[in-house]
């Protein structure tokens, strides 16, 4: 039996209770729908600054009888010390997807970035590790490997930072593992590659590249690629970012590494996403004629290629992705494009 599924089954078995925070975000949105789909015990938090209320309402309406009823929510920040406290009352296992996750955002309000990712990051550290929770697995980055040059990316190796969003990420590391060596308090990093999936927000300036594409094409819209169309990205599809969460929350605690890849383990350049989207849409939405992309200059602070190295989650946690960029997007575009004929 794959790990996942054997892991999967004793949680239905002896239920666990958890914090999801940003859980109204789109990565915690679809952990708050495994969980609860797993009979689990849910605590989430967010301060809905860039999660939406309706990724709450979507669960909701999508969870199994009687399962809502086991998912308490806190409205709050993770910059607030006593809000984080609260959230980690009688929980077992924390989940930490808050953050402001934007390179370019990052790059134009570092000082915000850095309070939300670093100055909450510690915050959950510190609450977690005095309600005595047995574990907290938290969002890093692939950003933190910078400028190394190497592909396939491997955990033991990273470059200079390129923005300050990838500071942060680093940062966050940093301050897992001195926790793990000052205090026995174990927090495991996800360095989470270009993760897509069904509620991801395709509004404002700093919206992933696949919802925003698929908005702008159902629009009739022009979409914009920055740079000629050969940067490639590790794209990982949102089951497998919460595979990953589970498991690693799970592990037994004996050699556990401190940070693992996540991602599928291919790579994909720009131009061949926006054609792989628009050919999905063309064929559900008639009529719709796709045009050529627009490409615009680079972006500072963003790399050229990036491709996850698996050998360490799979060896240690037994991760196995579900989802090609292929199969995630199978699912992904006939989920937006219902969204957007409901809207």
């Amino acid at each position: 039996m794959p790990k996942y599924a054997e892991i999967s089954r004793q949680l239905m078995d002896h239920p666990r209770t958890w914090l999801v925070t940003g859980v109204a975000g789109f990565i915690g949105s679809n952990i708050l729908e495994r969980l609860l789909a797993l009979d689990q015990v849910v605590v989430g938090l967010d301060n809905f600054s860039t999660g939406r209320p309706e990724n709450l309402e979507n669960v909701r309406q999508t969870a199994k009888p009687g399962a809502w009823k086991k998912f308490t929510f806190h409205e709050g920040d993770t910059r607030d010390l006593a809000m984080c406290r609260r959230a980690c009352e009688g929980v077992e296992l924390v989940l930490h997807q808050a953050a402001l996750g934007s390179v370019p955002r990052s790059i134009k309000e570092p000082i915000t970035s850095h309070e939300s990712n670093v100055n909450g990051f510690l915050n959950m550290l510190v609450a977690a590790r005095d309600a005595g929770v047995s574990r907290m697995v938290y969002a890093s980055s692939s950003s933190v490997y910078g400028d190394d040059p190497q592909l396939p990316k491997v955990e033991e190796r990273v470059g200079n930072p390129l923005s300050p969003y990838a500071v942060t990420k680093a940062i966050n590391e940093a301050y897992a593992a001195v926790f793990g060596r000052s205090y026995g308090f174990k927090a495991v990093g996800l360095r989470y590659f270009n993760v897509f999936g069904p509620r991801q927000d395709p509004d404002g300036p700093y919206a992933a590249v696949m919802p925003k594409w698929i908005d702008a094409l159902v629009k009739g819209q022009p979409c914009q690629i920055h740079g000629d169309g050969e940067t490639s990205r590790d794209f990982c599809f949102v089951a497998n970012a919460v595979q990953a969460n589970i498991l690693a929350a799970t592990a037994p605690a004996e050699g556990l590494e401190d940070v693992f890849n996540v991602s599928f383990g291919g790579t994909t350049s720009l131009t061949q996403l926006y054609w792989m989207i628009a050919e999905r849409l063309a064929a559900i939405l008639p009529g719709l004629k796709p045009g050529d992309p627009v490409y615009a200059p680079f972006r500072p602070g963003d790399i050229r290629h990036s491709q996850a190295d698996l050998t360490r989650i799979k060896t240690q946690l037994g991760y196995d992705p579900t989802h090609s960029v292929a199969q995630g997007l199978d699912e992904l575009v006939p989920w937006f494009a219902a969204a957007h004929a409901r809207s």
